[in-house]
């Protein structure tokens, strides 16, 4: 298996995780050189994770001679530069969430790399999470049959960075910040052929004195009739709240990535260090998260990523990928905007047709009727809801246990 030379881009707190992955868990890839705008910052980066070479010269980290794949860990603002010179350097290149500030923008993206022929990765970490990827492939193997809505929530105190606070170098608020991971989780649940159709959205600026929403919820129509839920906010407070719900025709799927995963601890003294991150207290009862990088999923998105470059095929999460969910996130702007459902606007759809919810299903029949619901009484019996197909009444039956 190739082992990877990394220049990355970005020193960050994205830029910390990337590189505690690389280094400390895949091993065998490693960060050869890293761009950022400050020496001073690059150093102590270059330092940290004893990386050989830091520059302040982003084309010179894109062009070393020794690195083979370039990971964009920068701010939103800087994709398209980073992009476009990784392009013309002909080299794989992984994009962090998301992909652009605008469809447009991420548009021009998709289309510099696919024009150079090049590989190119959506970083989109939380839909590679442990629990998400045995989720999602429970799903497609029809443990819950047909997918009819998808609730994905990610809210937390608000961004580490100041450059995340300004709409004009990130292209929006917390829709931007994290409807970018709950869309992308949601179209995994309700399946990457499904075409997401329309958009209801409702922003809010609560909180912060900025331009941008603090907050927004919105609702995401899709082909099949599904129905994609986003809850994002950057006020909440007590952590990082990561947690999605998927409703199925025969079954429910309940995940809580992090803040409440079943590892607490009280600590009266605060002394106990680092908790989580976006964790606001190191006193009181604290919810600690094992192992970050597995758990938000960093290990299995390097892994898959490399694994794609090496093969030569495309990774779970495309720039194509990032491209639809910008187009959904300027849907639900569109829609703030106008208080009404707004379409999304794809230059080109590369999924396929999605079947109607239930689709070749033939109904339960009794006597006749159509069961609309069948429930277990406590005795042992059922009891039928059912409908008269020519009347159009409905009437309930008890009849044995099958």
């Amino acid at each position: 298996m190739q082992q990877h030379q990394v220049a990355m881009l970005g020193t960050g707190l994205i830029g910390d995780f990337y590189t505690m992955t690389l280094h400390g868990q895949r091993s065998r890839d490693s960060v050869r050189i890293v761009y950022s705008r400050s020496a001073e910052r690059g150093r102590a980066f270059q330092d940290r994770w004893s990386i050989p070479e830091s520059t302040t010269d982003m084309r010179a980290a894109i062009e070393h001679p020794e690195t083979d794949v370039v990971v964009v860990g920068l701010p939103n603002f800087l994709h398209e530069e980073a992009i476009a010179l990784t392009a013309a350097a002909g080299k794989p290149v992984l994009c962090t969430k998301p992909l652009g500030r605008n469809a447009d923008e991420a548009r021009r993206m998709l289309e510099s790399v696919e024009k150079a022929g090049i590989f190119g990765g959506y970083l989109e970490d939380l839909c590679y999470t442990p629990k998400t990827l045995k989720a999602v492939k429970a799903v497609r193997a029809g443990a819950i049959g047909d997918v009819t809505w998808v609730r994905s929530r990610e809210t937390h105190p608000g961004p580490h960075s100041a450059w995340f606070w300004d709409g004009r170098l990130t292209g929006g608020g917390a829709i931007i910040d994290l409807g970018c991971h709950c869309i992308e989780i949601i179209r995994n649940y309700v399946g990457k052929d499904n075409r997401p159709v329309e958009v209801l959205c409702h922003t809010d600026t609560l909180v912060h004195p900025i331009a941008d929403e603090d907050n927004a919820i919105a609702l995401i129509r899709f082909e099949s009739g599904a129905i994609g839920q986003f809850e994002v906010s950057w006020t909440f407070r007590g952590g990082m709240d990561l947690r999605d719900e998927v409703a199925g025709t025969d079954g429910t799927v309940w995940v809580n990535n992090f803040l409440r995963t079943g590892f607490e601890m009280f600590s009266a003294g605060g002394s106990g260090g680092y908790v989580a991150e976006k964790a606001e207290s190191a006193r009181g009862w604290l919810f600690p998260v094992g192992d970050e990088v597995v758990e938000l999923g960093y290990v299995d998105m390097f892994s898959d990523m490399f694994r794609a470059i090496d093969a030569g095929t495309p990774p779970q999460e495309t720039f194509y990928d990032g491209y639809v969910v910008n187009a959904v996130m300027d849907a639900c702007y569109r829609s703030a905007n106008s208080r009404r459902w707004e379409p999304i606007e794809l230059f080109e759809w590369r999924g396929g047709v999605a079947p109607r919810i239930g689709a070749g299903r033939e109904p339960e029949r009794h006597e006749g009727m159509v069961v609309i619901k069948r429930e277990i009484l406590p005795d042992g019996r059922h009891k039928l809801i059912l409908k008269d197909e020519t009347s159009g009444d409905f009437t309930d039956r008890v009849v044995a246990g099958a």
